[in-house]
């Protein structure tokens, strides 16, 4: 009976942290929805003269706007955003005519490509930079490895994006140029490679197209080079704070008087500890990049979500405008949930 009454009760209370996790994930959609929504209203732009043109009839605005349901009350109208958008529907592109969630459809494998390799760099340099240095406080190699992450923070992305197409393109010749492949290849895609996922890496990987491939290699390493830089400060300076706690921590002392060597202190011990916090930094770092990159995607005339955006912006094109936000919303709050569970697995604690 006990251990029944043991098994009923972490059913019970994992059933309650799974309501209570998918309950305010529903509360911080619909905030993300109420706030895209107030923004349509409150902008300046008429989404009807938008449509129509300066040079549009009465009863064409009057019959525009109740096709679009702009006559109707506020809460109604909400009402019927909230329903369209839970069924994919994110409106009509002003300037292409287009769906919005088709047309970000097609942008958005741009960007996750460039932000994953981005927030792949940046882990896999910006966590041993940042272990290194929390073991070696105050010598030299700690002082380089926070230089180079103020010199992260610091400098703008736009000038590194430009200083490293003069000296890596223009210069030194050792990465292709802007987009993300060269003129003969980008014409060749479409037509000898199928599109399975968007993201061109892939794709022609598993096309057997290793010319091409490598082409985008050659295209994708600056930026998502300049990406991991600003991501590996980040989570380099972070990591070296949560370790140096991690260190002064009782159980560490512990197990060096027990004569455990010094790299299973570090590496088994103390970053079972400090993963925990580093993977919410790590996932708002890789949900920055999926959202921030937007000069970087301008720099290197990369046709991602950032640039749709702001080319949208640009026009007054106020549907794509705020589809593109919801989704970058909705990419926050997938980060955040898988997050959480990564929690769980990392952490006993969590899963008690």
């Amino acid at each position: 009976m006990t251990t029944s009454s043991s098994n009923l009760s972490r059913l019970t209370g994992l059933l309650r942290s799974t309501a209570g996790v998918l309950i305010s994930l529903a509360f911080t959609f619909l905030g993300l929805l109420l706030v895209t929504f107030i923004i349509a209203r409150v902008v300046p732009i008429d989404p009807v003269l938008s449509i129509l043109g300066d040079r549009a009839t009465e009863a064409q605005i009057e019959a525009e706007r109740i096709r679009l349901g702009l006559d109707k009350p506020l809460w109604e109208q909400f009402g019927i955003y909230i329903w369209q958008a839970l069924h994919g529907d994110l409106g009509v592109s002003i300037r292409t005519k287009q769906p919005v969630i088709d047309e970000i459809a097609q942008y958005f494998p741009a960007t996750l490509e460039l932000a994953t390799l981005g927030t792949l760099f940046g882990v896999l340099l910006g966590v041993p930079a940042g272990v290194l240095a929390a073991t070696k406080p105050g010598s030299l190699v700690d002082q380089f490895v926070r230089l180079v992450g103020l010199m992260g923070y610091s400098m703008p992305v736009f000038w590194l994006g430009l200083m490293g197409l003069l000296l890596f393109y223009g210069v030194l010749d050792w990465v292709g140029g802007p987009g993300r492949l060269d003129a003969a290849y980008d014409i060749m895609l479409e037509f000898e490679v199928p599109q399975r996922t968007g993201m061109i890496l892939l794709d022609t990987a598993l096309a057997g197209r290793w010319d091409m491939f490598f082409n985008a290699v050659s295209h994708i390493v600056l930026p998502a080079g300049i990406l991991g830089y600003l991501s590996m400060a980040y989570i380099s300076r972070m990591t070296r704070s949560f370790m140096m706690n991690e260190l002064g921590q009782e159980y560490i002392t512990t197990a060096r008087v027990k004569g455990m060597p010094e790299r299973r202190v570090i590496w088994v011990h103390a970053m079972k500890n400090v993963m925990v916090p580093l993977i919410t930094v790590i996932a708002l770092s890789y949900a920055y990049l999926l959202e921030g990159a937007v000069l970087t995607e301008t720099i290197f005339s990369w046709p991602g979500l950032g640039s749709y955006i702001t080319d949208a912006l640009l026009v007054g094109d106020m549907p794509a405008v705020l589809g593109g936000t919801v989704v970058v919303g909705v990419v926050y709050i997938g980060l955040n949930m898988l997050s959480d569970l990564l929690y769980r697995f990392v952490d006993p604690r969590a899963r008690a």
